[in-house]
């Protein structure tokens, strides 16, 4: 047996043997709701320093802190922290580490009746874990930290520094947290890095996600003139402005029709969605509306070219119905793709194959991850996860083996 192959058997064994172990941790941080202050919560700080003092306790102390001034908060930071396990080319001129990045924030519970256990209380049940954020995104925080364990334990000297990542403020847009670190601490990436972020992919962990959509969330407040119900005549409908606008938004699905394989679905969507109460009774022309839309583009078009179009509309819209429509931005962001033959793919794609027997391919997705940020620099970052996607919703879980799964996973790659 190569030396290679006998070192990652005894990793393999340590993980098998210590996937309960991680279970135990996730039963401890799902205990300790980490919600932003958007969602009613305090943050991340009291989870953090939970994580940090397990860390220290299981032999990994190199552990480094960068937290975001938030004065929302009572610790008055947002904590983003990075554990190191040094590998054998640390410091080497062609050193590269190998990034496992996961967030620890959690959304709210949502509507408590559809649950069916107590959403800060871990259940393990029929091999797989409830609880709010036991996948989104301490699954692949745990698995993370169990291929760390794993060089730590068994004495293994990793091949290339691993480095784990533990973000705040992932889930309400990721400025204290990714956003923050690609501002303020750059130079903690490294362009030859393998970066990998186990916060999507699918129940076999075949698909490796290197490219997203571009976003454009717009905002339309379309203001005319209130009146009685019975005399339109007598306003500015703006309700049926917005309504003529929203259907306008939707037709950009022809203009941007172009389609990318890569993605699912394959086009564009130009999608209206949320909007706010406008007036508070039946026989009330609406002189007040806000519409928003959501916007997932294929990268082939520039969100300049889309604004373009979208001006367009709205000023016929605006001419049409002797109204002013005011029009900002809730979020907007285009995104580089990691190229298919970047090194962490290849190495991703290669792990994987050698120990699941899998042969993974390439995927874009709709969704924004914090993988964009980093791509927009220059460092090539790829999405994957073995998971079922129950995030968000009711009864939240995490199939036990995953935890596993992905271990082996991030071991191989960094054994290599």
């Amino acid at each position: 047996m190569e030396p290679m192959e006998k070192s990652f058997e005894e990793l393999k064994s340590y993980i098998l043997s210590h996937t309960e172990d991680m279970v135990e941790l996730e039963a401890l941080l799902t205990a300790i709701p980490a919600l932003a202050p958007e969602n009613g919560g305090d943050g991340e700080f009291d989870k953090a320093a939970a994580l940090e003092k397990w860390l220290c306790a299981h032999g990994i102390k190199e552990i480094s802190r960068y937290d975001a001034p938030d004065e929302r908060v009572s610790s008055k930071c947002r904590p983003n922290m990075v554990a190191k396990i040094p590998g054998a080319d640390d410091g080497a001129p062609d050193s590269y580490c190998i990034w496992v990045c996961a967030h620890l924030d959690v959304v709210p519970v949502g509507e408590k009746s559809l649950w069916n256990t107590d959403p800060w209380t871990l259940v393990e049940k029929d091999g797989k874990i409830y609880g709010r954020g036991v996948e989104d995104n301490q699954q692949g925080l745990v698995s993370g930290i169990l291929a760390a364990l794993a060089f730590v334990a068994t004495g293994t000297l990793p091949a290339h520094t691993i480095k784990l990542l533990f973000m705040a403020d992932e889930e309400v847009g990721s400025k204290y947290g990714m956003n923050y670190l690609l501002e303020k601490h750059r130079e903690l990436f490294g362009k030859s890095d393998r970066i990998l972020i186990p916060d999507g992919g699918d129940s076999a962990g075949a698909t490796i996600e290197i490219a997203e959509k571009n976003i454009l969330w717009p905002r339309f407040h379309t203001i005319g003139k209130q009146s009685h119900g019975s005399r339109p005549d007598l306003g500015r409908n703006a309700c049926l402005a917005a309504a003529d606008l929203a259907l306008r938004i939707n037709s950009l699905e022809q203009t941007f029709n172009g389609r990318n394989e890569l993605f699912d679905p394959p086009t564009s969507t130009f999608q209206p969605t949320m909007k706010l109460q406008n007036v508070e009774a039946v026989n009330m022309i609406p002189g007040d509306d806000v519409l928003y839309a959501d916007c997932r583009i294929n990268p082939d078009y520039p969100l300049s070219e889309v604004r373009a179009e979208i001006k367009k509309h709205v000023e016929a819209v605006e001419q049409k119905y002797g109204v002013k429509i005011e029009v900002s931005e809730v979020q907007a962001e285009e995104s580089k793709a990691t190229p298919k033959d970047a090194p962490v793919v290849r190495e991703l794609a290669a792990a994987i194959k050698a120990v699941h027997g899998i042969e993974a391919k390439t995927v874009g997705i709709g969704g924004g991850t914090v993988a964009a940020g980093l791509r927009n620099l220059g460092f090539d970052a790829v999405v994957w996860s073995t998971l079922d996607e129950t995030c968000h919703q009711p009864n939240e879980y995490a199939i036990v083996e995953n935890i596993s799964k992905d271990a082996l996973t991030v071991a191989y790659m960094a054994s290599a």
